[in-house]
């Protein structure tokens, strides 16, 4: 009976470790699950050694933080020795399950990478870091396979994820009804993120461009999509403070979409999510000066939104630090809304990026690897 570790970070990676572990189980019923993880791997039969909530150290500063890492770095060493492993999988989250690989290598553990670090985009220097700490790379965007194969690195190109975790079609009509709008009602989803610093910064700029977007046409009704990773009393504050209601939906981010005629998007997982949806969206994204200033030497790409990368074009605006604002979120989001030649670009755009992902079965296709390995 294989052993097997999943690890990951955030929202978006708790849903696709859930389908992966739901694929190694449809294969090998017998295969023993652990992991960190949320809510949703939990349900898919992971038994968890950790939650991400638990683990998560986005929104502490200073000492705190260092403090929190150092041992969180201790306690994946315990992890990793604990156990007879017969395979470690990190699901993205680079920024810390690049440095837990080097200790789940160091415990002689067989490690994968399932949605592998975009090194292409911020530092191809770092292939040199994964090449070390990671056995096979389970990659998701076709482009990849020849970047890490010529960097020497066994690399299997499974297809995204993201279409085994959203669905191909939704019910908008259904979904109105459930959700208590009428099909004439225009309805904006705001997603800002699913950790509690980005939700943070992000929110109040969310927020002011509802209430802008609310004056320009009354009537506009707003659906914010709440991530399992943030709690309600985060959110609370924020919403209590606006003049523009905002209904919260739980962990439904893909019906969220689906039931909405436009998105405001936090750059990330979920700007695919709206793409494979369909939803026209405007991207935005913020982070500190300095954490900005230090990217710009290593940003080897034109654009950071995944639409726009899978496209080789710009589909989608993205409204960058200081572009993302209350004001220009406002005036984008009313561009495209009230151009209907505009807005109908942007979908059949967003229906090619679809198509390019390829075929849904991501989710087996990385679990018949592992497996094949861990039977070897």
């Amino acid at each position: 009976m294989a052993r097997i570790l999943i690890v990951t970070g955030e929202a978006s990676g708790d849903l696709h470790g859930a389908n992966l572990a739901k694929a190694l189980k449809a294969k090998d019923p017998q295969v023993s699950l652990a992991g960190i993880g949320g809510a949703a791997m939990e349900a898919a039969g992971v038994q968890l050694v950790c939650t991400m909530g638990q683990f998560d150290v986005m929104g502490m500063v200073g000492p705190l933080a260092l403090v929190a890492i150092v041992r969180r770095f201790f306690f994946m060493r315990r992890l990793f020795r604990s156990e007879p492993w017969d395979a470690v999988i990190f699901v993205d989250n680079p920024g810390l399950n690049l440095r837990y690989a080097y200790f789940a290598k160091d415990a002689g553990l067989r490690v994968f990478y399932y949605i592998a670090p975009q090194i292409w985009a911020w530092g191809p220097w770092r292939m040199y870091w994964i090449k070390k700490r990671v056995d096979q790379l389970l990659v998701i965007l076709p482009f990849e396979t020849p970047l890490f194969e010529k960097a020497g690195m066994r690399c299997t190109f499974v297809g995204h994820p993201i279409l085994d975790a959203v669905g191909g079609t939704y019910d908008r009509a259904t979904l109105r009804r459930r959700f208590s709008f009428s099909e004439d009602e225009r309805v904006i989803a705001l997603l800002p993120g699913s950790r509690t610093h980005e939700v943070q910064v992000l929110l109040p700029i969310l927020l002011a461009a509802a209430e802008k977007l609310a004056r320009q046409r009354p009537g506009t009704k707003f659906l914010l999509a709440q991530a399992s990773t943030i709690r309600d009393n985060l959110l609370q504050p924020f919403l209590q403070q606006n003049r523009v209601p905002v209904t919260i939906i739980k962990e439904q981010t893909s019906e969220v979409l689906a039931v909405s005629d436009f998105a405001l998007v936090k750059s990330g997982t979920a700007i695919l999510q709206a793409a494979v949806v369909g939803t026209p969206m405007v991207l935005l994204y913020q982070i500190s000066a300095l954490e900005w200033w230090i990217a710009s030497f290593f940003k080897r790409v034109k654009w950071i939104g995944l639409v726009n990368l899978v496209a080789g074009r710009s589909v989608v605006p993205e409204l960058l630090q200081g572009e993302a604002n209350g004001q220009r979120i406002y005036e984008e989001t009313l561009r495209i809304l009230e151009d209907p030649g505009v807005y109908a670009e942007m979908k059949r755009n967003l229906a090619q990026v679809r198509e390019a992902l390829g075929e849904p079965g991501a989710s087996g296709r990385a679990a018949e690897v592992v497996l094949t390995a861990c039977r070897a």
